[in-house]
């Protein structure tokens, strides 16, 4: 049927700020969500309380209120619109909540306000776990056995009758919060007592653990005429035990029968029908008996998912943007295929190539945390990658990481440790994956590792493959290697830095030409969700090695845009932001806007954000072959946070233009040691300090600049590797720790201003004129990382004498570095002298919180003056806060109860919120000012 006119305006509720389980693939869906509604004429507003994502942005919708999560608020946004109906079904389990929260008060009958994409019936069906269980039962699903437990007693009364091993699954919770697997009797009662804590409805399920078991996702959409279609199917890597969030995951899947695939499509598709009252996407997880391929089903989703986004870009196929029209009314078949043009939307997309993702974790930030993987999701953001076979796909994610890898392997930092290898293989880690080659290359046999891992024979005999490659590549020497063998090599995803690694006497760039003189080059291939069958007209691209290129390269002035790479801790989603907003700037100032980024849960890497995007690794080898094909104007580097200003040295030294602020003046800001010259020739005060490149001269400079100090490696964000010493033992550890984790880094030492208060600006630079876009006041003093502390927006209790020492400091310093673009200024204040800590010429944690808080688009702003289309005399800027906006840092430490809790230089947020106050006598302010008159007092 056609949509439902009587529809005419919409709220979709978010996913609120980024917390581990429940991350920007959210926004992402909440995005694309708002995006096709508005095609359709509706009227849309949302709730969401992240400042950090494209979301909350004017850009994608009609409203925006940035306002808390609660009913308080949707009773306050449904008094001032006329809303229809509300959307819960893009913000992960946070929306739903919501959602069946304000339903049990009567909120949305009382304001003639219609539930879509779902209704309340399915929720419960499939959040309840009994009433989940039950309807299994009831159209003949199999699941294991369990039972439901809504008190202590009935939890060890369900354990007794069961038996371990045993898994404890809470109600209503996202990423696996609160549950996990229960080996032995010792351990249940703790895991109980967590479990029933985490629900919000004090229930849990009691699960017999089907521990090595395979584990599938299947992707669906059905309509309202209950046609289901399968998107995408995902297979675990790793067994049953691992969170999905936290499993190696790929598609299509690798190792299942056509006859158990036909068995679960069936079966997903049985149960998409039976919940009820429901047309949109869901996500059905199936668990597989290896041995006999009995099938059973973990859980049903009514809702996007996380595995949402990754199946929409592995496959092409928009799912939130179709599940938003389904949503509305329309059917599959009456809505055209966003990659096609040609066929609608009625059709399961078929892949001819394979689709790896690879968690990325943060165990860094967590010191002494349980680092095991278990069914509680603890990874912090993910990559994908696309190849023409898995084992090249796998190579790719890995380089995609951004943990100093150049592969799956072959780059001298292999363990050789017997022992500690075959711990990790039983006890998975984030880095089980390269213990599994490094045991393959101790000679470990294939089946040993399957016994103690696992893990799929397919799985583990591609890896296999590569250990048995680079013993033939050993045989040679670069000038006479094969040109046959060498494309087999870039085929399995060798980059030139892992084979000049293992010849061991030649270079990256040898390894370059000689391969550029065999004639083998990356070519590009189209995603185009239908194996070529259909022609597309969607720029979206991936690299291999093979005859046909099918990326066609226009003869307009193109910009490339390098991304952020996998969310983590220190570089989330407001890089995101920063570089979809420099698309959408740099389109608008005539460019072909290209982006190439490997994160596949954000909007940058939407197929119709970019011009052309290149689903890519940002890693040197792909970066540079992009840029050989495209030849663009120049790369914009200041937009995606650390990742993309690492790719800046390499541009500079091949000649390639960086559009912006120049390499030399980036790298001078970058450098501690450098930097704080410059600050001293320009008369600015800083704190004394001293650079070091080993313990020794380290502590030299300690005692020279004054206990207590700040030990810092330059070229890192979030803080990595930072932290505050008062005598030379820990000052030794710290260095030593620094220089053998960073290997080359020098080790800048700041005396440390005690009980000083922190502050911070933005700024926007022409190369003549600089726009302070906000002045930012911490309630954490100095030594607490900007990222981990409440920021209010503008300073509330700063001198006007203090103010005017930061205005003259960030406008000095702009034109000192020569700034174009964007510049963030740290600063410290004692006894009413302020001090610069640091600047970064690049977009920062903080611009997308002034953009939201004034109503300015400054990325956007910034972004045309890079590219020298605007001089900032070109723009009428005007700030629309009428208050305060105060940033609020959001943490996971409930993913890690035994960890360090205590903030320090090293950030360990994972996201924010925004909250707005009229006054500086609101409750929250008081309460935040009280906190910093603590700290400075102590």
């Amino acid at each position: 049927m056609p949509k439902n006119t009587s529809i005419r305006s919409i709220l979709i509720i978010g996913s609120g700020p980024i917390i581990i389980g429940q991350a920007c693939e959210f926004d992402y869906a909440g995005s694309q969500a708002a995006l096709s509604l508005k095609e359709e004429g509706i009227e849309v507003s949302i709730i969401n309380s992240n400042p950090a994502t494209i979301m909350t942005d004017k850009v994608i919708a009609d409203h925006v209120y940035l306002l808390p999560l609660t009913c308080e608020s949707i009773e306050q946004i449904l008094s001032e619109r006329q809303i229809d109906a509300v959307l819960p079904t893009m913000g992960g389990q946070t929306a739903l909540n919501l959602c069946i929260e304000a339903d049990e008060r009567g909120i949305w009958s009382k304001h003639n306000v219609d539930i879509i994409g779902v209704d309340i019936a399915a929720i419960e069906k499939t959040e309840n776990r009994e009433e989940f269980r039950q309807l299994m039962v009831d159209i003949g699903i199999g699941v294991a056995t369990s039972k439901i437990a809504n008190s202590f007693l009935e939890g060890k009364e369900a354990a007794q009758e069961i038996g371990f091993p045993l898994v404890i699954r809470p109600s209503y919770t996202l990423g696996g919060t609160g549950g996990g697997f229960v080996h032995k009797k010792e351990e249940f009662e703790t895991a109980l007592s967590r479990g029933l804590q985490a629900s919000p409805t004090h229930e849990v399920l009691v699960e017999q653990a089907v521990l090595g078991w395979k584990e599938f996702e299947l992707e669906l959409l059905r309509d309202n005429n209950d046609n289901v279609i399968i998107i995408c199917t995902i297979e675990n890597f790793d067994p049953m035990g691992i969170h999905t969030g936290d499993s190696i995951t790929v598609a299509p899947a690798m190792t299942l029968s056509d006859r158990c695939y036909q068995d679960m499509r069936d079966q997903a598709i049985k149960m998409m029908r039976a919940i009820g009252n429901f047309a949109g996407g869901c996500n059905v997880q199936f668990s597989v008996n290896p041995e006999t391929e009995e099938i059973i089903a973990i859980e049903i989703n009514p809702r996007v998912s996380r595995s949402s986004a990754l199946a929409s870009k592995a496959t092409g196929y928009p799912i939130a943007k179709i599940a938003s029209k389904l949503a509305i009314g329309y059917n599959l078949d009456e809505i055209e295929n966003q990659i096609t043009k040609t066929t609608s939307a009625y059709f399961e997309p078929s892949l001819d190539y394979v689709i790896v993702k690879v968690p990325r974790w943060n165990f860094d930030k967590f010191k002494g945390a349980n680092t095991e993987l278990g069914l509680q999701m603890k990874s912090v953001g993910e990559v994908m990658a696309i190849g023409r076979t898995f084992i090249e796909a796998l190579q790719k994610a890995c380089q995609s990481l951004e943990t100093n890898r150049l592969g799956l392997g072959a780059d001298g930092k292999q363990n050789r440790n017997l022992e500690e290898i075959m711990h990790s293989l039983e006890h998975p880690s984030s880095d089980r994956l390269f213990h599994i080659k490094d045991a393959f290359e101790m000679g470990v046999p294939l089946e040993s590792i399957r016994k103690v891992t696992l893990i799929d024979k397919w799985f583990l005999q591609q890896i296999q493959e590569l250990v048995h490659l680079e013993v033939e590549l050993k045989r040679y020497q670069l000038n006479n290697i094969p040109k046959e063998f060498f494309v087999t090599l870039k085929q399995k995803g060798f980059s030139d830095a892992q084979i000049a690694w293992l010849l061991g006497n030649v270079t990256e760039e040898d390894v370059y030409q000689r391969r550029k003189s065999l004639d083998i080059h990356r070519v590009f291939k189209m995603v185009d969700t239908c194996a070529a069958e259909f022609p597309a007209h969607t720029p979206y691209f991936y690299s291999t090695f093979e005859d046909e290129n099918e990326s066609v390269v226009s003869d307009r002035k193109k910009v490339i845009v390098l991304g952020s790479g996998p969310n983590r801790i220190g570089q989330g989603i407001e890089f995101d932001y920063s570089c979809v907003h420099g698309l959408i700037a740099a389109k608008e100032a005539g460019y072909e806007a290209i982006m190439i980024n490997c994160n596949p849960e954000t909007v940058s890497t939407d197929f119709n954000m970019a011009d052309k995007l290149y689903f890519e690794p940002v890693f040197w080898e792909h970066v540079r072959e992009i840029i050989e094909h495209e030849k663009p104007e120049g790369v914009i580097v200041q937009l995606g946070g650390q990742t993309a200003l690492k790719m800046a040295e390499k541009l500079h030294e091949h000649g390639i233009k960086i559009i912006g602020t120049s390499f030399e003046n980036m790298d001078l800001a970058e450098d501690r040691g450098s930097f704080s010259d410059l600050l001293k020739d320009l008369d600015i005060p800083y704190p004394k300090y001293g650079v070091a490149e080993s313990a020794e001269e380290a502590l030299k400079v300690a005692n020279e600049v004054g206990y207590p100090v700040l030990v810092r490696p330059s070229y890192v964000l979030g803080g990595q590797g930072m932290s505050i010493v008062i005598n030379d033992e820990d000052l030794e550890k710290a260095v030593v720790k620094l220089l053998r984790n960073l290997p080359g880094n020098r080790v800048l030492i700041d005396h440390f201003l005690d009980r000083a208060e922190e502050s911070e600006s933005d700024s926007i630079s022409d190369g003549e004129d600089v726009h302070i876009i906000g002045l930012m006041e911490h309630i954490e003093p100095a030594g607490i990382h900007s990222g981990d502390s409440n920021a209010v927006l503008p300073p509330f209790s700063l001198s006007d004498n203090v103010i005017k020492q930061m205005e003259e400091y960030s406008i000095k310093l702009a034109k000192a570095l020569n700034v174009r673009g964007l510049l963030n200024i740290q600063f410290a204040v004692k006894d009413e002298k302020v001090y610069v800590i640091e600047a970064n010429p690049r977009a920062s944690r903080t611009v997308p919180f002034i953009a939201k808080a004034y109503d300015v688009p400054y990325i956007n702003i910034a972004t045309k003056v890079m590219l020298g289309a605007n001089k900032l005399k070109d723009f009428t800027i005007e700030r629309k806060l009428k208050g305060y906006a105060i940033k609020e840092p959001v943490f996971s430490f409930n993913k890690f109860p035994d960890v360090d809790k205590q903030l320090g230089p090293e950030m360990k947020s994972t996201g924010e919120s925004i909250l707005f106050i009229k006054d500086l006598n609101d409750e929250k302010f008081r309460e935040l000012n009280t906190k910093k008159s603590m700290y400075l007092s102590k």
